[in-house]
């Protein structure tokens, strides 16, 4: 799956405060995610990742 820094996560599952958006702060064999509402920052292994995802957020690239 292509996951980049900088790409917004929503997942199937909420955080404790509520929301489904996440911000991608670090990719690689675990993931380190920011909830968007409370600020509150997590390290999720890649595979509990994946699985979780519902749908990804990207601002298009430029030149495409």
């Amino acid at each position: 799956m292509d996951v980049r820094v900088g790409d917004v996560l929503e997942l199937k599952k909420a955080h404790p405060c509520g929301n489904h958006r996440f911000l991608v702060l670090r990719s690689g064999m675990d993931f380190r995610i920011r909830c968007l509402q409370c600020g509150r920052e997590v390290l999720v292994a890649r595979a509990k990742i994946e699985k979780n995802i519902k749908k990804i957020h990207r601002e298009s690239e430029p030149g495409l």
